[in-house]
């Protein structure tokens, strides 16, 4: 699959408005405010977890290219972009 290349804000607001047009309404309850979403701004596939380690190393695993955006489900206050995501042994 061949790499996009799009600025922080593209990838922002792609992610964003994956998760307001099909996401939100399927993530946003109880169990999940609070927790980490990590979101492909490409394709809109998302993964959940407390941290959103897991699911971004998930989602790169299925494509290596993929713009991830992170935030934090019923607040504002986080999310994030870029870096790597690597599993490391120790």
């Amino acid at each position: 699959m061949q790499a996009i290349f799009w600025t922080v804000e593209e990838v922002a607001q792609r992610a964003n408005q994956f998760y307001d047009r099909e996401i939100r309404s399927i993530v946003e309850h109880g169990d999940n405010i609070g927790k980490m979403i990590v979101i492909d701004a490409e394709t809109g596939e998302y993964g959940i977890d407390e941290i959103g380690i897991e699911p971004g190393l998930k989602l790169k695993q299925k494509n290596p290219n993929a713009r991830l955006f992170m935030m934090r489900i019923g607040y504002d206050a986080a999310f994030g972009f870029g870096g790597t995501m690597e599993r490391t042994t120790e």
